[in-house]
């Protein structure tokens, strides 16, 4: 960390708008400020928190009409001094109050470094910088509330209980292994299994949201699949409301995947329309047979698309050999002609009907959507939600060390054994937060921040 620099970057986003923020921070804050703001009336002092009108200048020369604040340490969101300009939202003026800012002593600010300052200096854990990106990149109003959350410190604040339980258990096991000839005694090893099993249940629990939490995150992997030209291209210019993908009577016409994103019913989607799965000798179809083979091992849901005019065939149950029953959902399409019988093979998948070229059931498949992913979306800002893979593998060796403590306690290993499982579990909490976190993935984790925040 640069704790002697200043820092600058616009906080808002390039291009053209009404708008731009230049955002300072660090103890030069005040200083630059001084030098490149001429307040409208004569002041001796910023009062801070305050909005300040008058103009940016080079020198004797205006730069831009501006608003300006200083925000003085501790109450700010990095901690120090915080000094923003608030011009206007061209790429001239930002540019040019950037560079006198630079000028006057500032360093351009790297990705996430105004965030990095805020949790280096205690004012957010590193479970809530995170969940700052969280906020920003969020896909629907569900994603926003659970990042929302996790910076309120609703994670943060359920690991800091469950590290009460294990820093209390490591105490009392390090007391009795450093004075022992004090004959402190370990508690009966039914009491200790019951505590270490009761944190281990809570820390799978919170593992257990990860699922739905990263369906929030990242959107729910859709893939519609079905043999060529049962309308799978029309089914996704339907859901997304536009013609994104080609539609034809000719089979075959969609050779690759394409994959676009939407909100359905507050989850964020993922929609993958693939190649026709058939027996064919086209190289550059079994190509894209292929490619939408290896993409039903990562979807999170599969529409089987049949067309509900024709009898079933071979080309369908090719398709259903390679859909995985639990994650299906059996989508019969153009159900505005004569519908042929569905056989007994199909029974045991749910089932909607549409017509997608006439947009009919499109609400019904919506709802049949819902109710396979579950209903978390509602109450991700009340409830607790994992969404970063980090946070969740570290939750599994968090569980895997204390699952090795059981196993230990059972045994009747030494207590030097036991208190190393136990400085694993926590190990693997307080990288979570951050308490224990190493300076390398610190950097990764921040270096994907957009810069100014």
């Amino acid at each position: 960390m640069r704790t002697d620099a200043t820092i600058v970057a616009p906080a808002t986003p390039r291009g053209e708008s009404g708008l731009a923020v230049i955002r300072l921070s660090g103890d030069r804050a005040e200083s630059i400020l001084r030098r490149i703001f001429r307040p409208a009336r004569p002041l001796d002092s910023f009062e801070s928190h305050r909005l300040y009108y008058g103009h940016a200048v080079d020198g004797s020369e205006v730069v831009d009409e501006v608003m300006a604040v200083l925000m003085r340490a501790p109450k700010t969101f990095t901690r120090e001094d915080v000094a923003e300009i608030h011009c206007h939202g061209g790429p001239l003026p930002v540019s040019r109050i950037v560079a006198l800012c630079l000028r006057q002593g500032a360093v351009m600010a790297r990705p996430g470094e105004f965030t990095l300052r805020a949790f280096l200096n205690g004012r957010l854990d590193l479970a809530q910088a995170e969940a700052v990106a969280g906020i920003i990149h969020a896909r629907s109003e569900a994603a926003g509330r659970a990042a929302l959350g996790q910076l309120e410190g609703r994670l943060s604040s359920r690991l800091r209980v469950l590290k009460k339980d294990l820093v209390e258990l490591l105490a009392h096991l390090e007391t009795h292994i450093d004075f022992v000839e004090e004959d402190i005694d370990l508690p009966d090893q039914d009491k200790w299994c019951e505590r270490v099993a009761a944190v281990r249940r809570q820390v799978e629990e919170i593992a257990a949201t990860y699922t739905s939490g990263r369906m929030l995150k990242d959107g729910v992997r859709v893939l519609i699949l079905g043999k060529p030209n049962v309308g799978k291209s029309s089914l996704l210019n339907c859901m997304l409301g536009e013609s994104r993908a080609i539609v034809s009577e000719w089979a075959g016409t969609t050779r690759d995947t394409i994959e676009e994103n939407l909100v359905l019913n507050g989850f964020p989607l993922r929609l993958i329309d693939t190649a026709g799965i058939r027996q064919t000798e086209d190289p550059v179809e079994k190509e894209g047979v292929e490619r939408a083979r290896q993409k039903i091992r990562s979807a999170d849901l599969v529409l089987f698309l049949v067309d509900g005019s024709r009898p079933i065939d071979d080309d369908d149950r090719l398709v259903f050999d390679f859909c995985p029953s639990e994650r299906t959902l059996l989508v019969v399409n153009k159900i505005d002609l004569q519908q042929s019988p569905l056989p007994s093979w199909l029974s045991g998948l749910p089932r909607v009907s549409i017509g997608a070229r006439d947009h009919i059931g499109i609400d019904r498949l919506g709802d049949a959507l819902c109710r396979l992913l579950g209903d978390d979306r509602g109450d991700a800002g009340e409830s607790l939600l994992v969404y970063e893979s980090r946070h969740y593998q570290a939750l599994l060796h968090c569980s895997q060390a204390l699952d090795r403590l059981l196993q230990s306690l059972e045994q009747g290993e030494s207590p030097e054994f036991l208190a190393v499982d136990l400085q694993d579990a926590l190990r693997s909490l307080g990288e979570i937060t951050g308490e224990t976190t190493p300076d390398d993935v610190l950097d990764t984790i921040f270096s994907q921040f957009c810069i100014g925040k």
